[in-house]
Formats: structure tokens, C-alpha cells, sequence
């Protein structure tokens, strides 16, 4: 898969997963790592920024053996982000169909 292409939905994906679910970085990882081809450098980098932005908050939870496993989620203001990046998605998906003749006109 192109990877510039990659590069402006991984944000809009990874902060859609966390609307739905609570769950820990790894977590988002293996729920991307096959179906778009990415790792742990594109991943965690776009967690931690989300999170510093206010968009995801966090959850600590103990664990029997090792340190808290950390679950993140999408704050009000996430919610209300990742909508309006997935207004954005879909208009930018219907230009690029028209202007590539794959919508009628």
C-alpha cells in the first residue's frame, strides 16, 4: 500500500478505533499492523499526540504480574473531532473519485 496515502487517515482510523473501544497502544497496533502495513513508529507517535491534545484520555488498570496496562479512549472533544475529520474524509474521497472519472457527473 502507498504509504503517502497512509499518511493523512492514520490519525482519522486510530482516533475512530478509540471512540469505539478502550484499548492499550498494542492493541491498536495489532489492529492495524496487517491491513495497513504499519508499526509501532507510526502508531504511538499519533497516540501520544492525540492524547497531548486532548482528544484521548487514558484509564490505568493493574495487572497481576508487571506494571499497569494503560487503555486509552476518546475524550468529548475526540468524539467531536473525529467526526469532523471523517466529514473531511468523505468530501476529499468524493473529489479525488470525480476528478479521477470514477463518479458521475
Amino acid at each position: 500500500m502507498n504509504s503517502q496515502f497512509k499518511k493523512g487517515v492514520i490519525e482519522l482510523i486510530v482516533l475512530r478505533l478509540f471512540t469505539q473501544y478502550k484499548l492499550s497502544t498494542f492493541e491498536v497496533l495489532e489492529k492495524l499492523r496487517d491491513p495497513l502495513e504499519v508499526n509501532e513508529n507510526t502508531v504511538y507517535p499519533v497516540i501520544r499526540r492525540l492524547h497531548a491534545e486532548g482528544y484521548l484520555d487514558v484509564e490505568k488498570k493493574e495487572l497481576p504480574v508487571g506494571a499497569p496496562r494503560k487503555y486509552f479512549y476518546a475524550t468529548n472533544k475526540g468524539n467531536q473531532y473525529v467526526e469532523e475529520l471523517q466529514k473531511d474524509w468523505r468530501m476529499f474521497v468524493e473529489t479525488v473519485d470525480h476528478l479521477l472519472g470514477e463518479k458521475d457527473e
